[in-house]
């Protein structure tokens, strides 16, 4: 049996990367997972996956930052699956600039999709949680305990040049985890972040200002020059960058039962990297 058997989980930006791997890993531990990205193929391809390992899971597509995305997502879970018990915000991506250089477009493009979707997800979802909560104690049954993992990142904890839009994002999403944290704690909710270090992902891999993501129409550019990489590893006791698998591992910690009386509080997935 697994640990999340029996447990419905979103997950945002879960066609790629980072987010496949939590989905991946939240699935094969039992977790029926919607599955989301931008773009259809991904999602399915993660879907996929999941099922021919034997578990369940279903494409929810779309930008997180769409009007009415939220109430879409979490209806696939009631719909599909009967419930929500994990909630995983994670989509997200960079679109850096010095702040004399950064535009209105840029600073709202980050702080939408790192900060007002997580808000607004985590909006939609109370009441859900909520209603299945006086539920269960109206039948006088034990309240499951349900998670809530949002992601950021050390830029969020220590800054990052050319950084100023995705590191004030990322130190929101620690306000919204604190306060939520103690919102929701009535409910039985464990509510906490990750913060990742440097992982390398198709967002780091793509040599610094030769590669570029499509966002909605817009080609955003991406990329860490090899050198800049080299020597940021040289700084992670640990020697290396992280893998998505790692980063997934640390968000399946803070989803398991042993972490249950853990609440409000940032898990530096770093190697040892200390700001």
């Amino acid at each position: 049996m697994g640990k999340l058997d029996g447990k419905v989980a979103i997950v945002s930006g879960s066609g790629r990367g980072i987010g496949r791997e939590i989905a991946l890993k939240l699935a094969f531990d039992g977790a029926a997972v919607v599955v989301n990205d931008l773009d259809t193929e991904p999602a399915k391809e993660t879907v996929a996956a999941i099922e021919a390992a034997g578990g369940r899971a279903v494409a929810c597509v779309g930008s997180v930052t769409e009007k009415g995305f939220a109430e879409r997502f979490v209806q696939t879970a009631a719909e599909n699956f009967g419930g929500l018990d994990i909630i995983v915000n994670n989509a997200g991506y960079t679109w850096d600039s010095v702040i004399q250089k950064m535009t209105d477009e840029q600073w709202d493009a980050i702080l939408d999709v790192h900060l007002k979707a997580p808000f607004r997800i985590l909006r939609v979802a109370q009441p859900l949680i909520s209603a299945a909560v006086k539920r269960a104690r109206a039948a006088g049954e034990p309240v499951p305990c349900r998670k809530v993992v949002n992601i950021s990142s050390i830029a969020g904890l220590g800054g990052n040049a050319g950084q100023a839009n995705y590191a004030a994002a990322k130190a929101g999403v620690t306000g919204l985890t604190r306060t939520l944290a103690k919102e929701w704690g009535r409910y039985n909710v464990t509510v906490n972040t990750v913060a990742f270090g440097l992982i390398r992902t198709r967002l780091t891999d793509a040599p610094a200002g030769g590669g570029t993501i499509d966002v909605q129409g817009k080609e955003i550019k991406v990329g860490v020059s090899p050198d800049l990489l080299d020597a940021m590893e040289r700084s992670i006791p640990l020697g290396r960058a992280g893998t998505p698998a790692d980063a997934a591992g640390s968000v399946y910690l803070l989803c398991i039962p042993e972490s249950d009386y853990v609440s409000g509080q940032t898990l530096v997935c770093g190697g040892g990297f200390v700001i």
